[in-house]
Order: structure tokens, then C-alpha cells, then sequence
């Protein structure tokens, strides 16, 4: 037992360094602020008329993101889930690429598809005339791609929520005379209404923090949302800047809690008593009309993924923006000058590589003796359910708020000196990999949970009675069998922090830029060509670990790989 309590201890401690200590500090220095009285900074920016206009942006643009989410992810949802369409592996991979790629690289490719100097739209002969404004400029602009971007929630909440109606609920309605939308109406959509709303809450609250697409659709023509105002705040000097900005952030954090608590209490709200063999849902036979709903996913898919992904292969093979696309004037160029000339790609993608795979690796680490603790009774953790909750929700709390949040609070928490170690962490990697391990720890423990939850615990206690201690299990009985899953959470970590851009975009100094970073800059300087020369290489690397993961997802519980159908 006192090897479980040292565990319990040295995670508990850990969890609060790097995931609760930013956020008590960034409170810490907000609320000194305000204590000094209306001349302060904080009060300052509270009475300037752009911040509230940031955060109407905020609300109106993470609204209008999450009303084309519900729109897109409850379509794919209840055909894939509830219809005998074909090829679902091929539509909810195609739903879900978006939310996997950079949102960066997601509005570069869309700006790449429209305006005057589409390399595509050029060659096709579509291209409106020079000087037509960029009609992605605008909040408009930034709905569609926010929703675009977080589709694939509101997918897995309302597929989840369809594959607890049972088939036979549905079939009694029909036979008592219901028509089949009837059915739906009446029957289907109020069991199924709450996984609508826990999707459209977490699409808010996910299109608030985004940072990539507002910037780069909104910051050219000064639509500013509390994100890129932030960003914009941290560029300026002062002693004002910093109490500025963390007032800034505890109002994104406020809305984003508001957000969250929405979801939670959607979540926990009472349902519907169900019987019947849940997880066999409907499987409606569309006849005749399905190719007709084959053909409008694709119609979608084309639009939304293939059509944006083939302007941003087209801009990178032109020699300069707004050049026609022609076998004569086809170049790869950009290419050779990022891969050959261009010294900061080699650093970049270095330095994303190292801190990504740093990242998964101590995570996995972490997230197998801590899932132990969850789940075993013999833990510390999994006799008090309640310290294990909490401790699951300070987890999640890095992960649920805003990047742009997380990185000023690790600004505050870090920027001095340590006390044991006389150098500061502020302007290098060690506070990115700070960053990276606060927030993604929650999505390296729940493949390793969900797995080590369903693992027959017999072999385990056998070790036991042999004499075998914790250690000892977990390194020989434990990670092998939950070898997939580790690798999955791995995975999903080092994906995810490659492609990072919101809390490295504040947190980056010269010398230690991200991929993310290279790609917002490159496009801000107007090397746009460039830009889309690395996006295309991140979108291919982006496919094939998907596909790897989706490979590793057939020996893992179903909803531990998100795209898996």
C-alpha cells in the first residue's frame, strides 16, 4: 500500500504543478490587478469598446461555427449510424480529417480556393476578376470553416446517442402505423436530442478557443475575436500588457466554463429509461435513395475536404501567388526552397517532432500507472472515487479552455527563474513541452483508461499472489496487454501536438518555432506558396498516421479511435 500512496502522491502533485499552478497564478495576477481600482489595467481594458466587441466576435462566430457543425455532423451521424449506406469508413474518415489537420493549414487551403488569385480557380477558368475582395475575409467566413473544423464532434455526440435508441423501439412504432419520419420524429429525435446538444456545446466551446482560422480570416480586415486580441495584446510592451492580457483570458475562460457546464449539465441530465439491446440501433434500408444520399456526402466531402485540399496542392506548385496553373508554369519550387534552402523548416519540424514525441512518450508514461489507480480498487485512487474525479477534471480543465488561456497562464506561472533552477523557462522548448503535457495528458489517458476498464483483472491478481509487485505488473503483465491502446493514446498525442499552433503561438521565440508557428508566419509575411508547400506535406503526414491509428483501432474498445467507424 505504500507504494500506491507514494504513486497517488508524486501523480497528484504532478497534475498540480503543470495543470492547476498556471491557472491559480493567471487568477492570481487578474484579481491583484483589479484590486488596485478603476485605474488599473485590467479595469483599463474591461472599459475599451474592443474588448466586448472581441467578445460578441467570439460569441456570434463560435455560434454561427457550432450551428454549421450540428449541421454537418448530424447529417453524417444519422446516415452513417441509422442507414444502409455504403462505404461509412470512407464518409465519417472524410468528417473527421478536418478536425485532425491544423486549423492554419484549413484556412490557408479554403483561401487558396477562392478570391482572384486561386491558383485552382485560375486554371479551371473561374477565378473572379483581380481585385474582387476575399469573401472568407469576414465573419461569414469564419463560421463555415469553424464549422467545418469541428463537425466531427457533433458527430460522435449524436452517434453516440443514436446507437442507444434500440431497433426495436423504432419497429414497434412502425407497426402500430407511424410512418417512418413520423417515427423519427416522434420517437427517434427526443431519445436522440440531448447527444445534438452535448455536440453543439462542445463545438462552441472548441470553436472559442480556436486560434488559426480567426486569425487568419479575421485579423487582415481587423475582426478581432478575445483569442487574436490576446495575441494582439501580447505583441505590445508595457507593464499594462501583462494584467491586460490575463484579464483577457479569465473572460475566454469564463465563457468557455459556461460552455463546458452546458455540455456537463446536458450530459448528466435525466434521459429516457430504454430497453432493448442497446448498441444495435436501427438500420433503415434507403432503397433506391441511396445513392442519392451517397452522392450528396460526397458532394459535401468534395466541398468541404477535397476541393480546399486541391487548391492548396495547386498554390504550391505555382512560382508566385496569383500565377495561373499551367503545365508550363507548374513548378516545385516551394518545395526545394523549404526542404533544401529554407534552414528554419529542418528547425521547426525538428523542434515539432521532438515535442511531440516527448510529449507521447511522458504522457503514456503518466496515463498507465494513473489509469491503474482509477480503475483497481487496490488503488488509492479507486477506493475514493471522488479524489479520482477530481483529479480526471483537473486534467481536463488544460485541455477544455481555451490554448490561447494555457499559454498565458504558463506565461505567469514560468516566466521567472525557477527557485531550485536559476534559469527561466520562459522562450524555450521546456515551456512549450510544459504546455503540451498540461494539455494533452486527458487525451493520452482515455484510450489507456477505456482499455485498462474492459481488461479482465484475473491475470493481474495471479501476479499478485505470486509475489509480484506494482511495478513488476505493470511493466510485465499490464503494458503488454494494453499494448495497442498505449500505442493509440501515443499517437493521438504526437498528432495532435504536431499540428499545435494556439498555445505555441504565444509561447514560441526565435530559434524554437513549431510547424504551426512556420506556417502562420510564412502566410503573415506573404509568402503564402511557401506556406502551402508545408501545409501539403502536414496533410499527408496527418493521413497516414490517421490510417495508422486506424489500423491500431481494431484491437481497441469502440469510440477509443474517434474515426473508426
Amino acid at each position: 500500500m505504500g507504494q500506491h500512496r507514494w504513486l497517488t502522491l508524486g501523480l497528484l502533485v504532478l497534475a498540480a504543478l503543470i495543470c492547476l499552478l498556471p491557472m491559480l497564478r493567471l487568477a492570481g495576477v487578474a484579481v491583484a490587478d483589479w484590486a488596485e481600482g478603476d485605474q488599473s489595467a485590467a479595469w483599463q481594458v474591461l472599459r475599451q469598446r474592443a474588448t466586448w466587441l472581441a467578445l460578441w466576435h467570439s460569441i456570434a462566430t463560435s455560434a454561427g461555427g457550432m450551428l454549421v457543425a450540428m449541421l454537418l455532423g448530424g447529417l453524417f451521424a444519422t446516415l452513417v449510424t441509422l442507414t444502409d449506406i455504403r462505404a461509412k469508413a470512407l464518409w465519417v474518415f472524410g468528417l473527421m480529417l478536418p478536425m485532425m489537420i491544423p486549423p492554419q493549414v484549413t484556412a490557408l487551403a479554403w483561401l487558396q480556393m477562392t478570391g482572384p488569385s486561386s491558383a485552382l480557380l485560375q486554371a479551371l477558368g473561374m477565378a473572379p476578376p483581380l481585385g474582387s475582395p476575399q469573401p472568407l475575409y469576414s465573419a461569414g467566413g469564419i463560421m463555415l470553416l469553424l464549422g467545418v473544423q469541428h463537425a466531427a464532434l457533433v458527430y460522435l455526440a449524436v452517434r453516440t446517442s443514436l446507437l442507444s435508441v434500440p431497433a426495436d423501439l423504432i419497429e414497434a412504432a412502425q407497426q402500430a402505423g407511424a410512418s417512418r419520419w413520423r417515427a423519427a420524429r416522434d420517437v427517434l429525435w427526443p431519445l436522440a436530442q440531448r447527444g445534438l446538444g452535448v455536440g453543439a456545446a462542445l463545438a462552441f466551446v472548441s470553436a472559442l478557443g480556436n486560434f488559426g482560422i480567426p486569425a487568419l480570416l479575421g485579423i487582415p480586415v481587423s475582426y478581432y475575436v478575445l483569442p487574436t486580441l490576446i495575441y494582439q495584446k501580447m505583441a505590445g510592451l508595457g507593464s499594462a500588457m501583462l494584467p491586460q492580457v490575463a484579464t483577457l483570458s479569465m473572460l475566454t475562460g469564463l465563457v468557455a466554463l459556461a460552455g463546458l457546464a452546458l455540455q456537463h449539465g446536458l450530459q448528466k441530465r435525466r434521459s429516457h429509461r430504454l430497453l432493448g439491446h442497446i448498441g444495435q440501433p436501427l438500420q433503415w434500408r434507403l432503397g433506391g435513395w441511396r445513392w442519392c444520399w451517397e452522392a450528396l456526402l460526397a458532394i459535401i466531402l468534395l466541398a468541404v475536404l477535397a476541393a480546399p485540399l486541391l487548391a492548396l496542392l495547386a498554390a504550391s506548385l505555382v512560382p508566385a501567388l496569383g500565377v495561373r496553373l499551367t503545365p508550363e508554369s507548374l513548378s516545385w519550387a516551394a518545395y526545394a526552397e523549404m526542404l533544401g534552402r529554407q534552414g528554419v523548416t529542418w528547425r521547426a519540424g525538428g523542434n515539432s517532432l521532438l515535442l511531440s514525441l516527448a510529449a507521447a512518450l511522458l504522457l503514456v508514461l503518466l496515463s498507465l500507472p494513473l489509469a491503474w489507480l482509477l480503475t483497481r480498487r487496490n488503488g488509492l485512487l479507486g477506493r475514493q472515487a471522488r479524489l479520482g474525479t477530481w483529479l480526471q477534471g483537473l486534467l481536463e480543465l488544460p485541455y477544455a479552455i481555451p490554448g490561447v488561456v494555457l499559454a498565458v497562464a504558463c506565461i505567469l506561472a514560468f516566466a521567472r527563474p525557477l527557485p531550485w533552477w536559476n534559469v527561466g523557462l520562459y522562450g524555450t522548448l521546456w515551456l512549450i513541452l510544459l504546455a503540451y503535457l498540461a494539455r494533452f495528458w486527458i487525451v493520452a489517458l482515455r484510450p489507456v483508461l477505456g482499455a485498462m476498464q474492459e481488461l479482465d483483472p484475473a491475470m493481474e491478481e495471479a501476479a499478485q499472489l505470486a509475489g509480484a509487485g506494482m511495478r513488476q505488473r505493470l511493466q510485465h503483465i499490464l503494458a503488454p496487454l494494453l499494448a495497442p491502446a498505449i500505442w493509440a493514446a501515443g499517437l493521438l498525442v504526437f498528432l495532435t501536438a504536431l499540428n499545435e499552433l494556439t498555445v505555441s503561438a504565444l509561447l514560441w521565440s526565435a530559434g524554437n518555432e513549431t510547424l504551426g508557428v512556420l506556417i502562420f508566419n510564412f502566410n503573415e509575411s506573404g509568402e503564402s506558396v511557401l506556406a502551402s508547400a508545408i501545409s501539403v506535406l502536414i496533410v499527408l503526414f496527418v493521413v497516414l498516421a490517421m490510417l495508422l491509428l486506424a489500423h491500431l483501432g481494431r484491437h481497441l474498445p469502440r469510440g477509443a479511435i474517434p474515426w473508426r467507424n
